[in-house]
C-alpha cells in the first residue's frame, strides 16, 4: 500500500508539471504541439468538477498498474536456472543446499519450490500438497490490485457518462431559462459535457491495456511456476528422496 501511495504522488506530480507545461507553452504560442498536447488542452476544455473525478481514476488506477508491473517483474524468476541449481544440489545429496537455493531466490516460485522441498521427507503426496496449497497463497499475492483496477476500469466511462448527462441536463435548462433553440445558446454546454464521456473512455482504454497485460504476465508466471513444480517432483524422485 505504502509503494502505491509513493506511485500515486509521482503520477500526479507529472500530471500537474504537465498541465503547467501547457500553459507555459500557450503563453508562448497558440500553435498546436500534438496528440498529448490536444488531450490536454481538452482535459481543461471539461467540465473541472467532473474531470477531475476522471483525472483521480486515471491516477489511482495507474498506480495500482504500475505497482503491479514493478512487483510481477520483481518476481519473474530464471526456472530453468533455478531448476539447474537445485537439481544439481539434490544430486549431491545434498536437500539443505537446494532448500537455501529456493529460499535466497527472490519470487513465487522459489518460494512454492522450497515448501515442497520443506516437505520430501513426507513423501510425494506431501510434497503435492504443500505446493498446491502454497501455489494458492501465491496465487493471491500475484493477483494483488487488480479487482482494484477492474473497479477503476468500470468507474472511468461511468463517471464520464454522468458528467454528459448532467452537462445535457444543464443545456436544457439554459434553453428554457432563455427561451431560444438556438445553437450558440448550447454548443458550448455540450461540448464540456460530451469531453466528460471522451476522456471517461480515453482512461477506461488505457487501464484495459494495463490490465491485460498484467494478467498475461501473471499467466506467463503461473505456467513458469507450474512447470517448475512437475519438474521438482520429477528430480526429487530421481534423486531418490521419496521412500
Amino acid at each position: 500500500m505504502r509503494r502505491i501511495v509513493h506511485v500515486c504522488f509521482v503520477i500526479l506530480g507529472i500530471t500537474f508539471l504537465g498541465f503547467s507545461d501547457l500553459v507555459a507553452q500557450e503563453a508562448v504560442s497558440d500553435e498546436g504541439g500534438g496528440v498529448f498536447q490536444m488531450l490536454k488542452e481538452k482535459f481543461i476544455e471539461g467540465d473541472w468538477f467532473f474531470m477531475s473525478f476522471v483525472l483521480i481514476t486515471l491516477i489511482l488506477g495507474l498506480a495500482f498498474c504500475i505497482e503491479r508491473i514493478i512487483t510481477l517483474n520483481i518476481a519473474t524468476t530464471n526456472t530453468s536456472k533455478l531448476i539447474t541449481k537445485i537439481d544439481d544440489r539434490l544430486a549431491d545429496g545434498d536437500i539443505e543446499g537446494a532448500k537455501e537455493v529456493a529460499k535466497s531466490t527472490p519470487g513465487p516460485t522459489a518460494s512454492v519450490l522450497y515448501e515442497g522441498l520443506r516437505s520430501a521427507g513426507d513423501g510425494p503426496e506431501a510434497v503435492e500438497k504443500a505446493i498446491v496449497s502454497y501455489g494458492s497463497v501465491q496465487m493471491g499475492l500475484l493477483e494483488k490490485g487488480l479487482v482494484w483496477i477492474s473497479l477503476f476500469i468500470a468507474i472511468a466511462p461511468m463517471l464520464g457518462f454522468m458528467g454528459t448527462v448532467i452537462g445535457m441536463i444543464q443545456a436544457f435548462d439554459r434553453i428554457e431559462a432563455v427561451g431560444d433553440l438556438s445553437p450558440s445558446v448550447v454548443a458550448g454546454g455540450i461540448k464540456v459535457a460530451l469531453l466528460t464521456t471522451v476522456f471517461g473512455l480515453i482512461v477506461a482504454i488505457i487501464l484495459q491495456i494495463f490490465y491485460n497485460y498484467i494478467v498475461s504476465k501473471i499467466d506467463g508466471i503461473v505456467n513458469k511456476m507450474e512447470e517448475a513444480t512437475i519438474s521438482l517432483v520429477d528430480i526429487m524422485a530421481k534423486n531418490g528422496l521419496f521412500k
